[in-house]
Formats: C-alpha cells, structure tokens, sequence
C-alpha cells in the first residue's frame, strides 16, 4: 500500500508542477512574471515549514499518533488544490491554439488590463502571442522528439537535463534528508535540539527563497547561476573543513562545540547560496528558455532527471555517510566545481524580454544558424 501511494504521488507531484509552473509563466503579466514563477518555487519552504513544525508538535505524543497524525494531515493540501483549481483560468496562449482567441482576450484583458478589453496593451499582446505561436507551430510537428530536432533544442535539452541535475546533486538533499544523521555525525545527538534546528533551517530558507524571488528582476540569469555554483562551492569547501574537525573530535570521544557550530552556520549559510539560482530562478529559467510549443514536454524533462538524480541521491548519500564519513562531501565539492565551468560556459541570458521575444530569436536560431555569431542574446545562447 505504501509503495502504491508513492507511487500515485511521484506521479501527481510532477504533472501538477508542470502545468502549475507553465501556467503562472503564461499568465502572468510581464513585468511580474518573473517574481511570480520565482515565488511559486518558493512556496515548497511553505509547506516544508509547516511539515517540520507539526512533526515537531507531535514528537512529544508517546504512541502511535506520533506518526499517524503527520501522515494523516497531508491530506489537507490535496483537498484544497481539489478545491481550488476548478476556479483557475486557462492558459491565454492555449486558448489562442486552439483558436478560442475571444476567451484569450477576455483573460489577458482581466489580468493585465483591469477587465479592458480594448487596452493597447492588451490588444498588442494577443497580435504578438498570435505571430509568434504561428511561427512555432510552423516549424513544429508537436511531438516529443521536436525537443531534440535542431541543435538549438538539443541546446535546450542540454541545459534543461543539467539543471535537473543540478539542483538535486548540489548537496541540498544531504540537508533536507539526513539532517539528523549530519547532526549526530558532529555530536548533537539531542533530537529535540535537531528538530529545532529543522524547523529553523526551513523558516531561514523561506526568507532566503522570498528575497531572492523579489530580485530576480534586479540582476541577470546568468549572474545569478554564476554567483549561486561559486558560493555554494565555497560554502561545501569550508563545510567540509568545519564537519572534517567536528567528526573527528567526536570520534575520538569529544565534543568540539567550535567545529560544530561553524558546521551549522554552513548548513545555514548554504541556503542563501542555494536559492539565489537552483531554487527561486528555476522555473523563471525554464518558461524563458522553452518556446510555447515545447515548453510543457522542457519543464517535464527537467523534472525527469530532477527526479532521477533526487531518487539517486536518497539512496546513494546514507550510504556514503556510513563508509566514508565527512569525505563523503568532497564529491559534492568536486561536482560544483564542475557547475561553475558548465554554467559559465553553457547556461543563457534570458533576461529582460517577454516569452515571445525569446521565442522569436530562438526560433531565428534554427532557421538562420549564420546569424548567431551577430546577434548578443543569440551569442550568449552558445557562448
């Protein structure tokens, strides 16, 4: 029973978040929307928060409910998202596929003109997102190997596969996972003391996820990534410094409440470098870089090997703990090197254009191939 229910949940959990995370991008107004697809990722410390607190409330209950009434409550969520999305409007550039453009405007115009129907604005939007999704669906046969059909979206695939990487093997899962275990490693063996700081660590990584998504409009994507592998670098190397003293010393029969402290300072200092890039910028990332026509089956391949490599590194991190202690996280320093090499040299600029200017010059991509070395957004597309 227990492996059906996770089941229908590995299969719920990525279908809501690709229609949710398209959905938020295309209808959102554009000046807004990159705050808006930044927040919805951020939403996760939410509901991680609230996990974290409840778990902490009831491990206190000396029986079974300890357990059941977690269990029980995550029911809720479910139930108001039931609830709830009947009442949600459709996608205005799906409307607009499937030649139901009166609907379209009528959206477009409530959410991005007050219910004006004959807005400029409004009026521009339709005539550009109408160009642009004919122009797709010129060159597109609406199949899942159009992802792969030219190189510009094997570029694509390229990028959104490592990204799906990254942001589960950047060392994130060590702490949301086996927290505990880290904890115990350098000696806070107290589980009302490591509940604590679960709890702590999830409300720091809200306010980490909500500043970020507030900034995305300041500073570019790139910036952003680049700034987001080099500080996590920096922060696992001196993790491993602080949780290489921590463990030794505890090993050896003492406590050094210096290396522990500065281990829990990183994990903390870690969420801040996490969130600038592979948290709040993700899905901003992904509606940017997908054209309308592929970009549902891009976000569905990016949370393929997103799940992938999170199944990978449930199983794979408890096992290095065990054999080989606080060197386990060396790999993990050894692999963010590698994100900073491949994001400086692979990731584009995406910023500062609507998703039908981006569609435009990646469409021009693979029509004109000669043009690339031309145009600066096309030039940072390959760079």
């Amino acid at each position: 029973m227990y492996i059906v229910a996770r089941l229908i949940l590995g299969f719920g959990i990525p279908t809501c978040i690709v229609a949710g995370s398209s959905l938020i991008g295309e209808l959102g107004y554009p000046k807004e929307r990159p705050i808006l697809t930044s927040f919805f990722n951020v939403a996760y410390f939410v509901g991680q928060i609230t996990a974290a607190a409840i778990c902490f409330g009831t491990n206190s209950i000396p029986n079974d409910w300890a357990w059941r009434i977690p269990s029980a409550l995550q029911i809720v969520p479910s139930l108001l998202q039931i609830s709830l999305v009947l009442f949600l409007p459709e996608s205005p550039r799906w409307l607009i596929s499937h030649d139901r453009a009166d609907e379209a405007l009528e959206i477009l115009a409530k959410y991005h003109a007050e219910g004006d129907v004959d807005s400029e604005f409004v009026k521009a939007e339709m005539a550009q997102i109408n160009t642009t999704i004919k122009i797709e669906y010129e060159s597109s046969k609406r199949s899942w190997m159009d992802i792969l059909s030219t190189a510009g979206m094997r570029r694509r695939c390229l990028v959104t596969s490592m990204l799906g990487l990254f942001t589960q093997w950047s060392g994130n899962t060590l702490i949301s996972y086996y927290l505990g275990k880290l904890l115990q490693m350098i000696g806070i063996t107290n589980p009302v003391v490591q509940q604590k700081l679960n709890v702590g660590i999830a409300c720091w990584a809200l306010i980490c996820g909500s500043t970020v998504a507030l900034l995305v409009r300041v500073f570019r994507r790139r910036v952003m990534y680049m700034t987001c592998t080099i500080s996590l670098l920096l922060c696992y190397i001196a993790w491993t410094i602080s949780m290489q003293k921590a463990v030794t010393a505890f090993e050896s029969g003492v406590y050094n409440q210096g290396a522990s402290i500065a281990t829990i300072f990183f994990i903390f200092a870690y969420s801040p470098c996490y969130n600038i890039g592979y948290n709040a910028l993700t899905y901003t990332y992904l509606v940017e870089l997908w054209p309308f026509a592929e970009r549902s089956r891009g976000i569905a391949f990016f949370q393929f090997f997103s799940r992938m490599a999170g199944f990978f590194t449930t199983f794979v991190n408890p096992i290095g703990l065990d054999n080989v202690s606080w060197r386990y996280l060396i790999s993990y320093c050894c692999w963010l090197a590698f994100e900073v090499v491949f994001v400086y040299f692979f990731f584009p600029e995406t910023s500062g254009r609507t998703l039908e200017e981006l569609a435009f010059c990646k469409s021009t991509i693979h029509r004109k191939p000669t043009r690339i070395l031309r145009e600066p957004f096309l030039t940072s597309m390959f760079r």
